[in-house]
Order: C-alpha cells, then structure tokens, then sequence
C-alpha cells in the first residue's frame, strides 16, 4: 500500500507482531505512536509479519498508522519449538521471535537504507543483522523497550513456585546475557518511563537513552463520574500474559476474602482475552463472584458502570496502559506500586496505593463505601491524564528523538 513518494526520510518501523486488533499495552503505545507521527516528519514504513487474512482485514488501520507497509509470512510452529527454547543461548520468548522469515525480511527491507530503524520491544534486537551489515548500511538504529525484561524475568523467579522458579532463574540469567548485548548495538535506547531509561543505560550499557511518557487516548476514554458502589469492580489486560494470571491469582487467593468478608455482593469483571481455565475454575472453586469476558473489541462498554479499577500486579515491567485508561475513564483506582511503576502519579491523590493483602483489601472497600472520596480520586486522576498524558505529545517525544538519533550521525 506505498503511497507517493516524498523527500522525507523514512523510518523503517520493525514490529515483531502484528499490530492489530490492540488487545494488548505494548500493541496500543505502538500503535498510538505511528498514528500520531503519521505526515511529520518522517516518511514511515511499518514492516511486521501478518497472515493475509489479517493483511486484508485491517487493512485501513493500517493505512492510518504508516505510509507504506511490508509484511512477512511465518509458518506456523509447534510447541516443542517453543520448548526447544530451553536449550537455546537465547530466552525462550526471544527464541520464539528470532525466526528465519523475520530475520530475512528485515535485512531486506534494510538494504533498502532508510533513514533511521526503529526495533519495537527488546526481543526485535535478535531480528537485526550482523553488525558489519549494519555499519555499511550507514542506518541509524533506536531499540524501543517497553520494558526492562531482565526485571520481569527477576520479578518471576522471585514470585513462582518451584520448579518454575529455577526455569525463570535460568531464562532471567539469559534475558540479562541478551539485554545487555541489544542496548550496547544500538544508536540510542527509548524507555517507557525515565527510570527505565536511567535502568538501560546504567545497567545494561546502553549508550544513548531517552524516554517517553505513557499516553492515553482522552477522546476515546471519556470521562464518566464514577459509579455507585453496587457496580463491580474491574481488571483490565491480557490474560494470557503471566504477570495479570500471577497477579489476578494473588488477589483471588489473599485479598478476594477479605473483600468478600465485609461486602459479600462485591463483584469482579474481568475483561481481556484468553483467559485460563485454571484462573476461571479457581474462581469458581472459591465461590467467588467474578465475571471474564474474554476477548472484546472495545474495553468501555464492558468497563462502564465500575465502581473501582485494581491493579494488582506483583510481575510486570515498563509501565501499565491500563492504569491512565481507567483515570481517564473516572475509575477510582487500587494498585500495588508495582502496577504503577514508573508513572508519575501521586499516592493518595491520583490513586490508592497498597502492597499487602490487607491494605489492598481496605483501600478497595473505603473506595466502596466512600462516595466522596470515589469521586475526588475520579476527578483528580482524570486532570492529571489531560494535563500529562495526551498521545499527540508521547508522538512528539517519540519523533524527536528519532530526529536526534538522524541528526547523531
């Protein structure tokens, strides 16, 4: 879908994932990002692999984020590949993306010698040719970590059971091995937030950080006052991702009682797709009176009539999406500091904070039974989101430090 030709430079975009439909953060920040760079100064050329059902299903979404898209084919692989992992130098999740089809897909689309290249996620590092390749190709290269993986490989290994917590001891030993290497390869390293970035470079040598701010779609989150304490409270997130099982497990096992004990009509939804059956039966063995949704295109309807959002993350990296989303929203918000990390927000003021079983259970049910203070946390958080958070400035950001990594060379 190449559009006319312009003397903008481009930036070659390199997702190891197809974008499309936004059901996960680091898919909704990309996204954002390239919708709002769209006919600045960059001629943008987004390359991810798809399916041709996917290509065609979406193909106007992606009209709207890039001038130009190429994609790749993967043939499909089995979970002993996946498994075969284990026995690799390489993470197992950097594994699974390394693949023979995206590796040469994007050495081709390098020859093509954009301006600059810019690798979404850590893994993406593994996708990018050899270094002598790369020195005569004269591209300019950003690596953008929306996370700092060796972390949550730590938070892991710290949090599971044995065996898995010699498994996530051993990949967290092979992540370090790996993020060390990708931030030292690159021109200059993007954060999602400035502790990470200060993380990337002290830690993992990368040589020139920056970071970005978390953004929101503020038109799209409306606001809406917060609902009576009769309404449910809510989770967010992808439920095929290990830190919302690990967290959602915590909170039904060790906070979930002491909620029920004092409001037994409390309820839980909890909307995100693929959610395991082991979490659903769990639920249901406790009695406990929680809803999943599954999959669903669009997070508001299901969201609306919430009385309070909980974050209860003890895994996790970069920073959370879903907690600007529910400000923005008017959901007074309970999270762990972990699910807020690296997000500027005030404890107290923009949302209640609370590490243990009982603080979390308390800051939920003072929510519950305090009209008032459900709508000064509303109010409060949902200013700070407009006054910090808006997509257009997280594009802008993004832009010019892709224009200083140009203007390095």
């Amino acid at each position: 879908m190449a559009a006319q030709d312009d003397t903008r430079p481009t930036l070659l975009f390199i997702s190891p994932q197809f974008l499309f439909p936004l059901d996960a953060g680091g898919k909704i920040r990309t996204t954002n990002i390239l919708l709002n760079m769209k006919g600045g100064a960059f001629r943008i050329h987004l390359i991810s692999p798809a399916t041709p059902d996917e290509e065609t299903r979406w193909s106007d979404e992606i009209a709207a984020i890039c001038d130009d898209y190429t994609t790749w084919r993967i043939a499909p692989r089995d979970r002993l590949h996946r498994l075969a992992g284990l026995l690799s130098p390489l993470p197992v999740s950097v594994w699974s993306d390394a693949l023979h089809e995206s590796r040469q897909a994007v050495e081709t689309a390098l020859k093509a010698r954009p301006a600059v290249a810019v690798f979404d996620f850590t893994h993406s590092a593994a996708l990018m040719p050899s270094d002598t390749f790369m020195t005569k190709s004269g591209v300019r290269t950003v690596l953008f970590t929306h996370n700092v993986e060796t972390e949550i490989f730590a938070r892991h290994a710290k949090t599971a059971a044995f065996p898995m917590s010699l498994v996530w001891r051993v990949e967290h030993a092979k992540m370090a091995r790996f993020e060390r290497t990708a931030c030292s390869r690159f021109d200059t390293v993007i954060g999602v937030s400035g502790r990470d970035a200060m993380t990337l470079k002290e830690t993992f040598g990368a040589a020139t950080t920056a970071a970005i701010p978390t953004g929101v779609d503020l038109d799209f989150f409306a606001y809406t006052p917060p609902a009576n304490e009769t309404g449910p409270l809510i989770f967010t997130g992808s439920m095929d991702w290990r830190a919302n099982q690990d967290g959602l497990t915590w909170f039904l096992h060790d906070v979930w009682p002491l909620i029920a004990a004092a409001r037994p009509q409390t309820s839980l939804k909890v909307i995100g797709k693929n959610p395991p059956q082991h979490l659903i039966d769990a639920a249901g063995k406790a009695c406990a009176n929680w809803t999943f949704t599954g999959f669903v295109d669009d997070i508001r309807p299901h969201a609306a009539g919430g009385s309070a959002y909980v974050i209860p993350l003890r895994v996790g990296g970069g920073t959370r999406i879903k907690a600007y989303e529910a400000m923005a929203m008017g959901m007074p918000v309970v999270s762990t500091t972990l699910g807020v990390e690296g997000l500027p927000l005030t404890p107290g003021e923009h949302f209640f904070s609370a590490d243990t079983p009982e603080a979390f259970a308390a800051a939920t049910l003072r929510l519950l039974a305090e009209a008032d203070t459900r709508r000064a946390l509303s109010g409060a958080a949902r200013a700070f989101v407009e006054a910090n958070a808006s997509q257009k400035s997280v594009a802008e950001v993004f832009e010019r430090i892709c224009l200083d990594t140009l203007k390095a060379r």
